[in-house]
């Protein structure tokens, strides 16, 4: 379960958000507007003030997904300075090449897009250090920490113990706990732990502690009760973190929806921004790395066309996100043959059907470069679960347990199952077992980091493999 969302954690609200945005627009168009006096080439202001636009506009779509607005308590340094210098060069690039392409002779002035960049990027980070400051002193006006004691059984006060420590900036420090699950003689932590109510209710209110969390199952309505009618007396805010760890599939966290609280039992584990965050990424890794290897993919087209009949891409339908069906692309490995209706026979060691070129492309995984144009087409993203054929799925969906899930993000080129070994055949159910196994737990773990990881494994690692052929 995610932490209790507080205002006091100093997390900006929707206006709050709205006017940030609002005011990083105003200083990118004023240090435009300051910098391009006496900078602009007679006939140029039309074409300045459309980069002015397109950089706006494409502020607006990446500041939020690269955490722009997110507040910093600490690494100020990283929050307030590196990250608005990089995002801010990243729009600017973005913007430029834009409207370079929708104009070719366009070339704005070197020096005052120099100039503007530096004001309008010297005043996001000088918002963002006077935000900061005004927030920490804020906090320590009223309170920096708050004190909590914990309710509920020994596994699961052990994962919330551990979420609070492990939290980055957390204002929360548990104090004590009080177990209501067995007596195994282990205590759930470090802190002070109790199993009689009354020697915990008098510890509570001798130390002052702020508050009370009740992380148990939905089942303990009993204890819930009990522990609410306790502290009915006392100042202390009371509140209810269900452990739905029978229930939810990923880690159930809580959700806002327009106001509402709901905790996802079932559904994607990755926020719509940290998807956008990741899309952005996608797009342009791809971009780059098609045009590095454009050389590569000439030779690896013409090696398939002139030894072997038939086109040089093979193309086959799979799942994407949500089950959305597109057209994956391959460099052709195998002779062209009868195909079965409705069955998919998969590549086995020696495979007379595989040529000669295919053989290598297939061990090398140099088939699988075509599919960065279908990341390129929003399709697909580098790093993710591995596409199966339609037909596979519909066969492993009933036979192993939540092999659905993997498509609530859209298929990788490479993926956390691949670098673990799990590529290839699936002649057995285990094998497919432990790839799902592996897809919920990218999904339930996810991280930019943990993207870059599998990116540099499959180079150094991923790329050739004997379960490759």
């Amino acid at each position: 379960m995610n932490l209790p969302v507080q205002t006091e954690d100093g997390a900006p609200s929707s206006s709050g958000r709205l006017l940030a945005r609002l005011l990083d627009m105003l200083i990118i168009a004023a240090g435009a507007q300051i910098t391009m006096s006496g900078h602009g080439e007679p006939g140029q202001a039309g074409y300045d003030s459309a980069l002015v636009a397109f950089t706006l506009l494409v502020a607006l779509l990446v500041f939020p997904p690269f955490g722009m607005y997110r507040t910093a308590r600490a690494h100020l340094l990283w929050r307030c300075v590196c990250v608005p210098g990089i995002v801010w060069s990243f729009a600017l690039a973005c913007a430029a090449l834009i409207a370079s392409m929708m104009h070719r002779p366009y070339l704005p002035s070197l020096e005052w897009f120099s100039a503007w960049a530096l004001v309008s990027g010297l005043g996001l980070i000088a918002c963002r250090l006077l935000d900061s400051a005004l927030r920490l002193r804020r906090a320590d006006q009223t309170t920096s920490h708050r004190t909590v004691a914990i309710v509920g059984t020994g596994t699961h006060c052990r994962q919330l113990l551990r979420r609070v420590e492990t939290t980055p900036d957390s204002i929360y420090h548990v104090a004590t706990t009080f177990d209501t699950g067995p007596d195994l003689g282990e205590p759930p932590g470090a802190v002070p732990t109790f199993r009689d109510r009354t020697g915990f209710a008098a510890y509570v209110r001798r130390y002052a502690i702020d508050e009370l969390w009740l992380a148990l199952p939905l089942s303990e309505e009993r204890t819930i009760l009990a522990f609410t009618e306790l502290f009915r007396n006392d100042l202390i805010n009371i509140r209810f973190i269900p452990d739905v760890s029978g229930l939810a599939l990923f880690e159930g966290e809580m959700m806002n929806l327009g106001g509402t609280s709901a905790i996802n039992l079932v559904g994607s584990p990755i926020s719509s921004a940290a998807l956008a965050q990741k899309e952005v990424f996608d797009r342009a890794f791809a971009g780059f790395v098609l045009l590095a290897i454009s050389p590569l993919l000439l030779v690896i087209a013409l090696a398939v066309k002139l030894t072997s009949r038939g086109p040089v891409l093979f193309t086959q339908r799979r799942k994407g996100a949500n089950g959305k069906v597109f057209s994956i692309y391959k460099f052709r490995s195998m002779r062209i043959h009868a195909q079965t209706h409705g069955v998919v026979k998969q590549a086995t060691r020696g495979d007379p059907r595989i040529t000669r070129v295919g053989a290598f492309l297939r061990r090398t995984s140099l088939d699988e470069l075509p599919q960065f144009l279908n990341v390129l087409r929003g399709e697909m993203s580098v790093v993710g679960p591995r596409p199966h054929a339609i037909e596979h799925d519909t066969l492993y969906q009933d036979i192993v347990d939540n092999y659905i899930h993997r498509y609530r993000i859209k298929p990788g080129i490479t993926g956390w199952a691949q670098v673990n070994g799990f590529r290839g055949e699936t002649d057995r159910i285990e094998k497919m077992q432990g790839r799902v196994e592996h897809d919920l737990y990218y999904l339930s773990n996810w991280s930019f980091g943990l993207d870059m990881r599998i990116v540099v494994a499959t180079i150094f690692k991923g790329l050739v493999h004997r379960n490759a052929y």
